[in-house]
């Protein structure tokens, strides 16, 4: 196999290698630092890289194999974390120059499990500074400025996860961590041609990540396939007593093996009819051919709408009260200005004046929501549509003036905490990836898991990755 394959492999894939010693840990890190190190820089996709952890934890997963201490699927896979998750030591900027030298004494719950479960840290991803959490007009929103993306470097990622997304899609990584609060692990999925998995909220701990929005943040896998997401899912995700919106143990926890997609029953599916207004031909004619895969797959797929209401306004209230509370002093101090985007120096103070009954009332509005969409999955066990209208943007548009779309699905899902698997699912006439996404009920992240799988087991969508030169 050309060593250019081996960066797509799936995790799936390089574990087996891996366990069986035809490829040992600390040959592929070396392969993929070297990589990273080459193309990295083009595409803006770090923060910064690890090599020496790297190297360490690789040789430490060679030992354990080679003694007969195997300890799964994740043993010796190199990854990369975004750069608002604590690495004792390391700076952790959280994307922007305010927190350029910011360094923790302490990991992450997510970095913690991936360690334990034997995976090789190979750097930060650079991202969007704070995560979006002040507003932000351009891609340039970043310490390391625009993310670009591996299929055309003219335009963007997508995200505050843009550095992820670009790391998976260049073949620098084998998957990264990203997280979403609204849109920023299904967008640069979608963008990048990628397989990502926004989990339920609260099944993954946020202990040692940076706050946006308490009651939206999400961290979740960015990956190859959808049974990559499941296996990555599985180490992630449990209960954690030191983060406050953390499930029970009985709700947290997740396994996964394959034979469960044989198990389960089949998937009742609802086709949204109303999740985009206008989505880009290219994307409709995708979408139209995957429904038809679907229907030779599935028990039943119906049109389905989503409730109308004001559940994207009510997601911005609680983002922007909650955002502003989460940088109080950062805005207060006046060092939003040190801010790279123009609209994130200034929207903390606009923030701020949004009265505690607007909160409340969002508040009210969400219950609503959450009991509206709770019921339709009584009919429903995943429901379907475009990840996002569009294929990927350039790099130089004004986010604020130029991307008019609404996007009710990604306000109810986040402000509802329902999981979704975003997978690539064709190409538009520039070879940009198209996406499409599965939403299921709170707590039922398997079923979104089955139906992506189900899909990628009849196309090869997730299989085509990007020439990088």
């Amino acid at each position: 196999m050309p060593v250019e394959e081996i960066f797509h492999l799936p995790v799936t894939e390089l574990s087996k290698r891996i366990e069986s010693k035809k490829l040992s840990s600390v040959d592929l890190t070396k392969l993929y630092l070297d990589r990273s190190q080459k193309f990295g820089p083009q595409f803006n996709a770090y923060d910064r890289l690890t090599p020496e952890i790297a190297l360490a934890q690789a040789e430490a997963a060679d030992k354990e194999i080679r003694r007969g201490h195997y300890r799964g699927p994740l043993h010796g896979i190199p990854y990369a974390a975004k750069d608002l998750l604590s690495v004792a030591g390391l700076p952790t900027t959280w994307g922007a120059k305010p927190y350029a030298s910011q360094v923790f004494d302490y990991d992450a719950t997510v970095i913690n499990n991936l360690r334990r479960a034997g995976a090789v840290l190979l750097g930060k991803a650079a991202m969007i500074e704070l995560a979006g959490g002040m507003g932000y007009r351009f891609a340039t929103a970043s310490l390391q400025g625009a993310a670009k993306n591996p299929w055309d470097p003219t335009c963007w990622t997508c995200g505050s996860s843009s550095g992820s997304g670009a790391i998976v899609a260049a073949g620098l990584a084998a998957f990264a961590i990203g997280t979403e609060t609204w849109g920023s692990i299904v967008c640069p999925s979608t963008y990048c041609g990628l397989s990502g998995l926004r989990p339920t909220y609260g099944r993954v701990s946020r202990y040692g990540a940076m706050a946006l929005s308490p009651s939206m943040d999400k961290i979740g896998p960015m990956a190859r396939s959808a049974e990559d997401c499941a296996r990555i899912f599985a180490v992630i995700a449990g209960h954690d007593s030191k983060d406050r919106g953390s499930l029970p143990l009985d709700k947290a926890a997740f396994t996964y093996s394959p034979s469960m997609d044989l198990r389960a029953r089949p998937l009742r599916i609802g086709w949204l009819t109303n999740a985009w207004k206008e989505p880009q031909p290219a994307v409709a004619k995708a979408l139209d051919v995957a429904r038809k895969v679907l229907q030779k797959h599935a028990v039943s797929i119906h049109n389905a709408e989503l409730p109308t209401g004001p559940w994207e306004e009510a997601g911005g209230v609680v983002i922007s009260v909650e955002g502003a509370a989460a940088f109080r002093d950062l805005i207060r101090s006046g060092k939003v200005s040190e801010l790279a985007d123009p609209l994130g120096q200034i929207a903390g103070y606009v923030n701020e004046q949004i009265s505690g009954a607007d909160y409340l009332q969002a508040l009210k509005v969400r219950e609503i929501i959450q009991t509206k969409i709770d019921a339709m999955f009584d009919t429903y066990d995943v429901l379907v549509a475009a990840s996002q209208p569009i294929s990927a943007t350039p790099l130089a548009m004004n986010l604020e003036t130029e991307m008019l779309f609404s996007d009710p699905l990604g306000g109810i899902g986040n402000l509802c905490g329902l999981p979704a698997l975003a997978v690539p699912c064709g190409f538009n006439e520039k070879h940009l990836p198209i996406g499409m996404q599965f939403v299921a009920r709170a707590g039922n992240d398997f079923a979104v898991i089955q139906a992506a799988r189900t899909y990628q087991q009849y196309t090869d969508w997730h299989k085509r990755h990007p020439k990088v030169a």
